[in-house]
């Protein structure tokens, strides 16, 4: 699930760190990238657990209706479909979500507003209307109703990325990559799962985690060496003018370019050059991508890059 985009993300991040602060451990590096990554992978399961959150309190809702001293009709017979949906019973006794919470637990309680004002968002929606007046009680328009939800008006809600940023300072750059998992995962319910039903794991295969891993070694390992080469290509630049974030992301660049044989060039630099877009300045981006172009041209005169 962490994918290589994100992976990039969070080296730079950290390198970046490490150059402002003038360290390089790499130890505390790794165990702050590797720990970076595992609160992005929870971010996954409190997203997913939301959706449980939001028919929890659908279901006080109309508890406390039922409840009323002079209970109207509507009150005595509200819509309990939302509370039938068996997307959400099959989510709800999802052994991976269970054991998960349990060893690293979050609550949305202290978030009660919150969730109260996105399930009067949810009941207002054209989507709740549709889902209501269908009386098919198929899985799959259970499972369409929550997707749609989340992709529409949970994605969109403001207050949630208040929250999240919040409550981590890791889930900053998160959201929008791990929602996108999220929708992946409902699409994928089956009914016939159960409980058993896959999660996505927390990477692909061993292969991500230790391209993490040594991309982080070798950023920071030959720093020095790839510094010499931006700095032979940006001589004509006075040193303060040139964003500390592009000497990064140009350092990690480099070090991804020489390291994995497997990961064409074009790849790499397409994929840093929209980190640049996205983390420094408005002229970076093409910036970065001349001076990476000098650069890979002469370790490859120097035969210092080898490509399957």
């Amino acid at each position: 699930m962490i994918n290589r985009v994100l992976i990039r993300i969070r080296v730079v991040q950290i390198l970046f760190s490490c150059s402002h602060n003038e360290t390089t451990d790499l130890r505390k590096a790794e165990n702050e990238l590797l720990f970076s990554l595992q609160k992005s992978y929870d971010l996954y399961f409190y997203l997913l657990s939301l959706m449980i959150e939001l028919t929890n309190a659908y279901e006080q809702k109309v508890d406390a209706r039922r409840s009323k001293l002079l209970p109207t009709e509507e009150d005595k017979r509200p819509n309990t479909k939302l509370l039938e949906n068996k997307f959400i019973q099959q989510l709800r006794e999802n052994r991976e979500l269970e054991k998960y919470l349990r060893e690293r637990p979050f609550s949305w309680y202290e978030h009660d507003a919150f969730i109260r004002n996105l399930l009067e968002d949810i009941l207002k929606s054209e989507a709740y209307k549709e889902y209501t007046d269908n009386d098919s009680g198929l899985y799959d328009n259970d499972r369409e109703f929550w997707r749609k939800v989340f992709k529409h008006i949970i994605c969109n809600n403001e207050d949630l990325y208040t929250i999240l940023e919040d409550e981590s300072l890791y889930w900053n750059d998160d959201i929008e990559i791990i929602e996108s998992f999220v929708l992946k995962t409902i699409k994928r319910f089956e009914e016939s799962k159960g409980p058993e039903q896959e999660l996505l794991p927390m990477f692909k295969d061993e292969t991500d985690r230790e391209f993490a891993v040594k991309l982080l070694r070798e950023s920071l390992w030959n720093g020095k060496e790839y510094k010499e080469k931006i700095d032979k290509y940006t001589k004509n630049w006075e040193t303060e003018r040139i964003a500390l974030m592009d000497m990064v992301i140009m350092q990690i660049a480099i070090a991804e370019i020489v390291t994995f044989p497997s990961i064409p060039i074009s790849v790499s630099l397409n994929e840093y050059i929209d980190i640049a877009k996205s983390y420094s300045t408005a002229k970076s981006a093409s910036f970065i991508n001349g001076i990476l172009d000098a650069i890979v041209k002469e370790l490859k005169e120097e035969k210092k890059i080898i490509k399957k």
